[in-house]
């Protein structure tokens, strides 16, 4: 599945990247609602990866169900989501 990634407005130089996959077999929506910052939801498809930028202390929340209905199925700290940086190997 193609992967997905969104910026975050540039005024915040303490974001981090972050991963989320989702390894269900629904549809999933996921939101970060921080009034003071930003606002972010997209619908993530069963497989599909999802990059994000995010302050380490945003908590995505992961939504799921049917057409008619969603319940909050998890809280995500962005902090456990960030992608950390390869570190090169010496030979």
């Amino acid at each position: 599945m193609n992967q997905v990634f969104t910026a975050r407005p540039q005024e915040h130089p303490e974001k981090i990247l972050c991963y989320y996959v989702n390894a269900t077999s629904g549809i999933q929506v996921v939101k970060i609602q921080n009034p003071n910052h930003f606002y972010f939801e997209r619908v993530v498809f069963p497989g599909q990866r999802l990059f994000f930028e995010a302050l380490p202390t945003d908590q995505l929340e992961i939504y799921a169900g049917g057409a008619a209905s969603t319940i909050l199925a998890d809280t995500l700290l962005c902090q456990n989501l960030q992608v950390e940086p390869e570190i090169p190997v010496l030979t």
